[in-house]
């Protein structure tokens, strides 16, 4: 007969075998052409971006998974340290107001609006293109075992907030899974967990943010001029975004769509060059003044452009 000691390791390593895990994969792009990796040395100003809802695409989690979607996005590009990433709750209420669409599909007009509109370099928006979740498991006398999975395949878009354009496109895949069971009645026995959906969603994302990163950063830099008064010029950039007192700016009138003959897609908008302006001081969360040091027209006015002087 067994001995109590050799009841009790058996009894724990069965135990032990049937104890919750879980783990999560990340998996290459999906798509026929893998997107090429790229690196952006910029170290200048941070860029402001917005995140829109991604369009689901599925029939799973309606009205959830494409906003979850997004604040892992947010989140994710915050952390990188890059960019000044405009809240979801002030971007939804200012295109509220402003009456544009709020989903993963933007147009052009749309998109140049909410960039004069919210002083956005680019808005990254995207699809949930698959999402499923499968429960298995096995029911014998003495142990029960579940095995939980989620898959999601998320397709994400770079759009130039100035043109419109698609800046970059690329789709990743994530997978995460859990494994519980139970001996002779013990254990763990629960009901589907709804953590494994954020988990496959992030991982799916996650690997797509150094690329979103590099391929923002390949813009050239610039912020809005919000107002002028006399000779000084009020931008919607400050010391949040990086910028230098005493550092020299261009100052462009953006003036009419430039439109594809073919496409009829907005390849970009003519521009006028003001003059050069110099970062006098900081004002406001992320604000600056600065005074026109030449002029080769008129005097900036709100929403007129502000480029770093090469």
């Amino acid at each position: 007969m067994l001995s109590n000691a050799v009841r009790f390791v058996a009894v724990a390593g069965l135990l032990s075998s049937c104890a919750a895990t879980q783990s999560t994969k990340m998996r290459q792009s999906v798509s026929a052409n893998v997107t090429e990796k790229v690196e952006s040395k910029y170290t200048g100003p941070k860029r402001r971006v917005g995140v829109v809802d991604f369009e689901n695409k599925t029939a799973y989690g309606q009205g959830r998974i494409g906003g979850a979607a997004a604040d892992i996005l947010i989140t994710e590009l915050t952390k990188t340290g890059k960019f000044i990433v405009v809240e979801r709750d002030k971007l939804n209420k200012i295109m509220d107001e402003q009456k544009l669409a709020m989903s993963g599909a933007i147009d052009s007009n749309t998109a140049a609006q909410m960039g004069k509109v919210l002083g956005l370099n680019a808005i990254v928006t995207g699809a949930i293109s698959n999402f499923g979740v499968n429960t298995t498991g096995s029911d014998y006398l003495v142990t029960q075992t579940k095995r939980q999975s989620a898959m999601a395949t998320v397709d994400v878009r770079v759009v130039d907030a100035e043109t419109g354009q698609i800046l970059h496109a690329d789709s990743g895949k994530g997978e995460a899974k859990s494994a519980s069971g139970q001996f002779l009645g013990m254990g763990t026995r629960g009901g589907y967990n709804e953590g494994l959906e954020g988990e496959a969603l992030r991982a799916a994302i996650s690997q797509l943010v150094d690329n979103i990163a590099s391929q923002i950063n390949k813009k050239q830099w610039s912020c809005r001029v919000a107002e002028s008064e006399g000779s000084t010029v009020y931008l919607d950039a400050g010391m949040e975004s990086g910028l230098e007192v005493g550092q020299k700016l261009k100052v462009f009138k953006l003036g009419r769509e430039i439109k594809s003959p073919t496409t009829g897609l907005v390849i970009g908008r003519t521009e006028e060059l003001l003059g050069d302006l110099v970062i006098d001081e900081f004002f406001g969360d992320n604000g600056s003044k600065g005074t026109m040091a030449s002029r080769a027209k008129g005097m900036p006015s709100a929403g007129d452009l502000a480029r770093m002087a090469n």
